[in-house]
């Protein structure tokens, strides 16, 4: 019987007792060809195995065969005791036959008089099987991550590291890392078939260790590549991926066991959005555990939403051209170190969205760019490869193999780093084939429309196996177009012959640019602009919304928010205010960018970040900064305290106008509604004066109403025109309701006016099994 790992060799030649090398084409003792030899030196070679490790040969002897460049003799050894001092070739090739049977190793000396024990990893079989080849061939792997890339495993007692890549149009692809001086002639993958997946066993290789492929093209040319399926890599700018093994022990069972089961729709969700590498800068994942959750949660907010985290060479993309799309990176640690992030996140009863970009990908050489020297990724049509906006690559998402590896990364982070919801960027640059060209640069459909059928199917694709494989995991798409249907599920098909894209919310931009462009004005000419303030209500129940303020609107000389309004210091940051009440009382959820919570006066710094001195007891405003993120926090209370904020987000019940046509004025009133119908009222007055006697009709019979939230008072930053009391509720008919109130509104200000006695207790917010170490249980006042 052969020994396990030897194959049938049909190469070798006939039995012969001279091992001496004859200047000949073939060699007697290996029978393998110089033209093979060439072909693996080369690194084109599609199959290494059947030609390197142990071999039968027709007469029943075992011809063995290992590659080592550098070695000065090499000696293969049996488990039993048999050993052959194999000869060397040319090039760094040597061979011998080996007698017995069983396993081998080699002993090898590199010229220092040591033997060193290697493991041949040509004697192991594939460790992907069939159905990890068939279900890649179709595209529907959707535990991608789990056969692709390098994983630490033991084959036969033998410790390694297996690596695996597609590269269906390479010549021969080799690994190259620290385990072999950065030289990959000695590590050849095979390639395994039609599924163009190559793959090798390197025994000895373990966690830590850096490597990359070297792609041999069908052009000749020999390209070094970063793992697309890497789990880890090494700290920009360095492009080498790392060998990792994942040993963190996750805590928040309760709190994964607990988001399958509600309705986002239903619930409260207050956004925090954060540029990690900038929030403080110089903190790692571990050392942002200890501060920004606690941060986050004394704020009240239920949700922080992380810009892209994958790896990305260029810091100044801000991770939205990612080159790792299933490694964290490496700037803030390793990848047990988000995960410990995203856990303390969970033990503060805070949920974790992650910007995720499938859209395109950076040229960067080292990366995805014509990955096996064609295009892969990408389409090979260049007027639909190349993105026009952004300088990058999109995916070929018509490709079935393309789709699985952004799916499969998609159940990745939802999974392996218990990441609660995916904002998926730039939906509209997937769903139009024109998106940003101009008129012949760019090629129809099928049908010759402009629509990117290829795209719909993927992004259908990607929300159904999200909901399905990560239950609770919420996908939002940031979309700035009209398309019908984003929210809808996909098997409902629409009057545009499409099925619904599938995602929980969108990203109502239309609500965010109208909004900003009415507050811009002069609130002398706001009257003329109405609408701008109100039209959001016309398709507000169209789609599932969230109301973005996010870091697009603080960037590229857009300054920040509190700079947007007109008039002095004191009116902008009254205006401010006044957005904020206006942003969390509309329906809808709601996000914020980090620093734009205490008002601060420049745009985003991805290299500064937040400008927190102004919080400071010597800048000079600091009351004023301190007054407005004490109102976000007083915001983010109420509203998780009111379930007529959020319980019928989805249910035109939930709102009603009182008045939104008073355009002289600046001034709108409206009702949210909880599921039991009880009323929060919201007076907003978007003029610079304070309006005395202002009439506003109050819903149902309650005779005493009371301001729980007003954006003028002085702990905010304001003037104090609050109401001193109840307020009676007369009964005057006015806008259409029996009962009414004469108000003092105050200028640039919002209040929210409760019914006496129907006020909701403050909420408590639900911990995990363990506590987050770093929260402070104190009032969040001004040291946040």
């Amino acid at each position: 019987m052969p020994e396990p790992g030897a194959r049938a060799d049909p190469l070798a030649p006939p039995a012969r007792e001279d091992q001496t090398l004859p200047a000949t084409a073939t060699t007697a003792v290996t029978g393998l060809h110089d033209a093979d030899l060439d072909r693996i030196l080369a690194g084109a070679h599609h199959d290494p195995h059947g030609l390197l490790g142990a071999h039968r040969t027709g007469d029943g002897r075992t011809v063995v065969r290992a590659l080592k460049p550098l070695a000065h003799s090499v000696v293969a050894v049996r488990d039993t005791g048999e050993r052959a001092e194999l000869v060397h070739q040319r090039d760094g090739l040597f061979a011998g036959t080996l007698p017995g049977e069983g396993p081998y190793h080699f002993l090898v000396d590199y010229g220092d008089g040591r033997a060193l024990l290697h493991h041949d990893g040509y004697r192991f079989p594939p460790t992907l099987g069939e159905i990890d080849l068939h279900l890649i061939s179709e595209g529907r792997h959707e535990l991608l991550w789990r056969v692709l890339g390098s994983h630490v495993r033991t084959l036969d007692g033998v410790t390694g590291t297996s690596f695996a890549v597609w590269a269906p149009n390479a010549q021969g692809v080799r690994v190259m890392g620290d385990f072999n001086g950065w030289d990959g002639v000695a590590h050849p993958l095979r390639s395994l078939g039609s599924s163009g997946v190559w793959e090798l066993f390197v025994p000895g290789v373990a966690a830590g260790t850096r490597y990359k492929y070297e792609i041999h093209t069908r052009d000749g040319r020999l390209l070094q590549k970063a793992d697309p399926l890497a789990r880890a890599t090494e700290p920009p700018p360095a492009t080498a991926s790392v060998v990792h093994v994942s040993t963190y022990d996750w805590r928040d069972a309760r709190w994964m066991a607990r988001r399958g089961g509600e309705d986002c729709h239903a619930r409260p969700m207050s956004v925090y959005e954060v540029h990690l590498p900038s929030w403080r800068p110089g903190l790692t994942y571990r050392e942002l555990a200890d501060e920004l959750p606690a941060y986050v949660a004394r704020l009240g907010f239920t949700h922080i939403e992380l810009m892209p985290v994958m790896e990305h060479p260029f810091g100044g993309s801000w991770g939205y051209q990612v080159t790792g799309f299933y490694a964290p990176t490496a700037r803030l640690g390793d990848p047990d170190d988000l995960r410990c992030l995203v856990d303390a996140f969970h033990a503060a009863g805070i949920g974790v969205i992650l910007d995720w970009v499938p859209a395109h990908f950076p040229k960067d050489d080292f990366a995805l760019s014509q990955f096996d020297g064609e295009p892969l990724y990408e389409p090979s049509d260049p007027r639909r490869a190349h993105h026009p906006d952004w300088g990058t690559l999109e995916f070929d998402h018509g490709r079935r193999e393309v789709r699985n590896f952004l799916v499969a990364s998609a159940v990745y982070w939802c999974t392996e780093f218990h990441v609660d919801a995916l904002r998926v960027d730039a939906v509209a640059s997937l769903l139009y084939l024109d998106y940003s060209r101009p008129p012949g640069g760019w090629s129809p459909n099928e049908h010759g429309g402009h629509e990117n059928l290829d795209a719909v199917a993927f992004l259908q694709e990607l929300t159904d196996t999200v909901r399905r494989t990560a239950p609770g995991a919420l996908t939002i798409a940031e979309e700035s177009t009209s398309w019908p249907g984003v929210t809808r599920p996909t098997y409902e098909v629409g009057e545009d012959g499409f099925g619904g894209l599938g995602f929980d919310l969108k990203w109502n931009l239309g609500w965010m640019h109208d909004t900003l462009r009415y507050l811009a004005r002069e609130p002398v000419h706001r009257a003329w602009h109405q609408d701008d303030i109100t039209f959001a209500m016309v398709y507000a129940y169209s789609e599932h919304f969230l109301l973005p303020l996010s870091h697009d609107e603080v960037v590229h000389g857009k300054g920040a928010l509190v700079a947007k309004s007109p008039g002095d210091w004191w009116q902008r940051r009254a205006t401010l205010r006044a957005l904020y009440a206006f942003m969390w009382s509309h329906p809808g959820k709601q996000l914020i960018f980090m620093g734009q919570e205490f008002g601060q006066g420049d745009e985003f710094d991805h290299d500064a970040g937040p400008q927190w001195w102004v919080l400071d007891d010597d800048w000079p405003a600091h009351a004023d900064h301190r007054g407005i993120r004490r109102l976000v926090r007083d915001l983010n209370r109420r509203y998780l305290a009111t379930p007529a904020l959020w319980q019928l987000d989805a249910d035109p019940a939930g709102f009603a106008w009182i008045d939104a046509s008073h355009a002289e004025a600046n001034v709108v009133s409206f009702v949210r509604r909880d599921a039991d119908g009880r009323p929060l009222v919201v007076v907003a007055n978007f003029s610079p004066v304070v309006r005395t006697g202002y009439r506003v009709g109050l819903p149902g019979a309650a005779r005493r109403w009371r301001e729980v939230l007003n954006t003028d008072a002085a702990e905010y930053g304001g003037g104090g025109v609050c109401a001193p009391g109840p307020i009676r509720a007369e009964p005057t008919a006015w806008h259409g309701h029996d009962r009414s109130a004469a108000l003092t509104l105050p200028p640039l200000g919002v209040v929210w006016l409760h019914p006496v006695g129907e006020e909701a207790e403050e909420p408590v917010r639900d911990k995990n099994e363990y506590e987050c170490e770093c929260e402070d249980e104190g009032e969040e006042d001004d040291d946040a």
